[in-house]
């Protein structure tokens, strides 16, 4: 009788599960095979059934295993507890509330259709997940190219969509394209390209367009082609409004012919206020990002001069995206007898105070070097500069000058990092120079370091931003930077050095050298704590043909001697268009230096893209221009040296002082 009634039972429960609408599905628990589906499930795939039994579900449905309903499966089995969740409509439309029950080895699945409470409910938490998402996504966007990424991320995934163009209108020029997803690479030329009526029936308006079909876009365009360039079916354009005023256009398109729900509409144009509102805010960072670029590169020197003692190249790189301005600054500055002043500095903090800070400590550098002052004494100048400021504000600095006659390099630091010096055969050295405090500490002297450096060494002078990408390593930094130089001073090669005329191989590798550096200490993606700023150097050496010298008598003979080598001199480089102004010159100097000076005299030419003259004597005592009388005598002889020369001046040097006097060449000079 039992067993009469057991079947009789599973005969009731079969037909009641034929019956339910809801899909039942048993599976074996090991190798997920169907051992039974009711009608319902049957149905999963569309209208018509489909044969399940036997066959592996997921395979049968493959959008189940998309789903991750394999592991779900095969937890439950294995916990031996019932599991219930959710699976969304693009997996099984309209949507389905799944339970998962292991019994014996087997695993039922029931699956039955959210009713339209629990797909409002639904809904409704899907569109509060993805405003919370896409909010602060765009509240992370700092420029407009992340707003558009943002939007593109969360937005389309959400709507099935597959392209999203953004642009903005506040610029004043016409439509900007910021952002744009899912088009050929040649869709936004295309668009700039297109008829500006046709444009503005489409992306014109402060009314949201929905587009169901391509048709529909030909009436509403009158032809525009951009449907079929783009290669989409469907458009939702949602006009961006912020603050009162319409500040672009947002396009969603999808790749096949749509019609959009109330639901829809009104869900895209809550999501297109939050875009607006962030396009507003990143247009105004962008708009002081580039302020403060724009400012940066104002104080920092756009192009390094094209020197004979040496070829430059360098590279600024700021800390971050927040960041506005820095306070780093490099720079390479000519002085008398083809002599350069190296400098490279770097005021503590960011923003526009450190930036200004950094371009008055440049103006007064490059002040300085007119008076040609040593390292030591240019340092304790700029130190009286930063203790004068009103606020707290110290920077460190790197003043070098190097001498292509002799190869002596003389330097001072302000708690800077010292050079690295890579000798043509040789490997990278940090030499040990004596730091000063920094500027704006204290009011101690600055020591000097004098460094000989040989024809074609490569210098390279740093702020320490470049070696502390990540604060934990700052110790091993210079090691980083000594591989990285000397690893991209050998690939590829260094050109000979030698050759003053063509410095472009040089200055190339150089340039490359710099783009190497860069990208090993700083690599792409890697948070950067600080400015960082990078001057590379090769040094030369003034040929010994293009320098003569002479030592003088202390008698009045010095003066006709010295200008008996001019003549001499002159003829024999081939310049005696110059033999008079250069005569006239050094009779003044010598003059003054048998009325006023001391001890012997030396008197030196050098030739490098200017001629230079030099009368260097014991004395300390340098000459000035006096404003002559009508009648007076006195006075003149330095005004005739200013009316024949490009530019003349005094320095102090070791022993004594040297009057200078530069002539231009009137052609260029055989070698």
């Amino acid at each position: 009788m039992d067993g009469i009634d057991d079947v009789a039972a599973e005969r009731a429960v079969s037909r009641a599960l034929r019956a339910t609408p809801d899909a039942v599905i048993v599976l074996g628990a090991g190798d997920g095979r169907v051992r039974y589906a009711n009608p319902a499930a049957r149905r999963l795939a569309g209208p018509d059934p489909v044969p399940l039994t036997g066959r592996v579900l997921w395979e049968a449905l493959p959008r189940l295993r998309e789903a991750g309903l394999p592991a779900r499966c095969a937890s439950v089995a294995a916990v031996r507890e019932p599991a219930t969740f959710e699976l969304d409509r693009r997996v099984l439309p309209p949507g389905h509330r799944v339970r998962l029950v292991p019994v014996d080895d087997c695993v039922t699945l029931y699956l039955a259709p959210l009713s339209a409470d629990q797909r409002a409910e639904r809904d409704a938490s899907e569109r509060a997940r993805l405003i919370g998402a896409l909010t602060g996504a765009l509240a992370q966007a700092l420029s407009s190219q992340d707003v558009a990424h943002a939007a593109a991320e969360h937005v389309l995934p959400a709507f099935g969509a597959s392209g999203l163009v953004l642009e903005d209108v506040t610029g004043g020029q016409g439509p900007e394209l910021v952002g744009i997803v899912g088009y050929p690479p040649d869709f936004p030329r295309r668009m700039a390209e297109a008829d500006r009526r046709q444009r503005l029936a489409v992306l014109g308006g402060e009314e949201p367009k929905f587009i169901g079909s391509r048709a529909e876009m030909d009436r509403l365009s009158g032809g525009l082609d951009l449907s079929r360039t783009g290669g989409k079916h469907s458009w939702a354009v949602l006009p961006l409004n912020a603050s009162g005023r319409f500040v672009g256009t947002c396009v969603i398109s999808y790749d096949r012919p749509r019609t959009f729900s109330d639901e829809e509409r009104g869900l895209l144009t809550t999501l297109n206020g939050l875009i607006a509102q962030a396009l507003e805010r990143a247009r105004l960072y962008d708009t002081e990002h580039e302020r403060a670029q724009r400012f940066q590169r104002d104080l920092l020197p756009r192009v390094l001069p094209a020197l004979p003692a040496l070829t430059a190249a360098a590279r600024y790189r700021p800390a971050g995206e927040r960041s506005e301005a820095g306070g780093d600054w490099y720079d390479t500055l000519p002085l008398s007898s083809g002599r350069v002043a190296l400098v490279i500095g770097d005021v503590l903090g960011h923003g526009q105070r450190a930036a200004m800070v950094m371009g008055r400590l440049r103006t007064a550098v490059t002040t300085l070097t007119t008076l040609d002052p040593t390292p030591e004494e240019v340092l304790a100048r700029l130190n009286d500069i930063v203790t004068g400021l009103d606020d707290e504000v110290y920077a460190t600095c790197l003043y070098a000058v190097y001498d292509p006659v002799t190869g002596c390099c003389a330097l001072a630091s302000a708690g800077h990092p010292p050079p690295a010096v890579l000798p043509p055969d040789g490997a990278v050295r940090f030499p040990v120079v004596v730091p000063g405090p920094p500027l704006g500490v204290t009011q101690q002297p600055y020591r000097p370091t004098e460094l000989t450096l040989p024809e074609g060494t490569l210098l390279a002078l740093w702020t320490d931003g470049l070696t502390r990408a990540h604060r934990a390593e700052r110790d091993a930094g210079r090691g980083r930077l000594a591989t990285a130089l000397n690893e991209a001073a050998l690939s590829p090669a260094p050109p000979a050095v030698g050759c003053r005329d063509d410095r472009a191989p040089e200055a190339a590798w150089l340039e490359r050298l710099c783009d190497a550096v860069t990208a090993a200490l700083l690599p792409a993606g890697r948070e950067q704590e600080d400015d960082a700023a990078l001057l590379a150097l090769r040094t030369h050496l003034l040929p010994a043909a293009d320098v003569a010298s002479w030592d003088l008598p202390d008698d009045p003979t010095a003066a006709r001697l010295a200008r008996h080598h001019i003549r001499e001199q002159l003829a024999a480089w081939d310049l005696e268009d110059l033999v008079a102004s250069a005569e006239l010159v050094v009779s003044e100097l010598m003059g003054n230096v048998i009325r006023h000076a001391t001890g012997p005299a030396q008197l030196r030419l050098l030739r490098t893209d200017i001629l230079t003259c030099e009368v260097s004597d014991a004395s300390e005592a340098t000459p000035r221009v006096r404003h002559a009388s009508l009648l007076g005598e006195n006075g003149r002889g330095l005004q005739l040296v200013g009316a024949s020369t490009s530019r003349w001046g005094a320095r102090y040097v070791r022993h004594g002082k040297t009057i200078w006097a530069e002539f231009p060449l009137p052609r260029a000079p055989r070698r």
